[in-house]
């Protein structure tokens, strides 16, 4: 891992746990296939997404736990309420 890659991500996400996670799971998607939406010099995934993180490119979102709970209850409530399937 370039530290240097790391110090320009920190910059922009601060919370080291946030951090790891974005980090990781761009490293993932790079490792299945998707294009790089920088030029990096190292071939590492982890590099090439602190890199990408560092120039702003990928960023992240919290959920909204609220609206998440209230999906689920209607979820669970349209699985009591729909009919059986006949056999």
């Amino acid at each position: 891992m370039n530290n240097a890659y790391l110090d320009m991500a920190k910059k922009v996400i601060t919370d080291p746990q946030i951090l790891s996670v974005v980090s990781a799971k761009r490293a993932r998607q790079l490792a299945l296939g998707a294009r790089p939406m920088v030029k990096c010099d190292s071939e590492n995934h982890l590099d090439v997404a602190l890199l990408e993180i560092g120039q702003g490119l990928i960023g992240y979102e919290f959920g909204n736990p609220e609206a998440e709970a209230v999906v689920e209850e209607n979820a669970v409530e349209a699985e009591e309420t729909a009919p059986a399937d006949a056999e």
